[in-house]
């Protein structure tokens, strides 16, 4: 059996669409309203299927190589045009209030500023 996002990706052929309606496969939940999908479920199938493999080979290019009978270069290719395709995602993002916090630690502003600055 295909799996679902599979099936899913074949059927819209690659055009733009939102979820509407997300049920909870165990629960007697759904949820409704207007849910985009998550960046690595726009790629086609066949980007999926390699970005799968390539975390399941924990980024082995070599993996890669046999796996798909293709060259270093042909791996390289791929994985930059994917990733073309992503958002850029911040591993260590500011914390809300970390600039004020900071400024507060240096000295640079007072405690009642801080708050205020805090509070928005």
């Amino acid at each position: 059996m295909t799996q679902d996002w599979q099936e899913l990706t074949k059927l819209t052929r690659g055009e733009a669409f939102t979820i509407e309606r997300v049920k909870m496969v165990d629960r007697d939940i759904s949820i409704e309203g207007s849910f985009a999908l998550p960046p690595l479920a726009k790629l086609t199938a066949e980007d999926q299927l390699f970005v799968t493999a390539f975390v399941r080979s924990h980024g082995s290019i070599k993996e890669m190589e046999a796996l798909f009978g293709i060259s270093y270069p042909t791996v390289k290719n791929r994985l930059n045009a994917i990733s073309a395709q992503l958002p850029f995602v911040e591993v260590n993002p500011p914390s809300p209030g970390k600039d004020v916090l900071d400024e507060l630690d240096k000295g640079e502003i007072s405690v009642e500023e801080a708050l205020k600055r805090l509070k928005g």
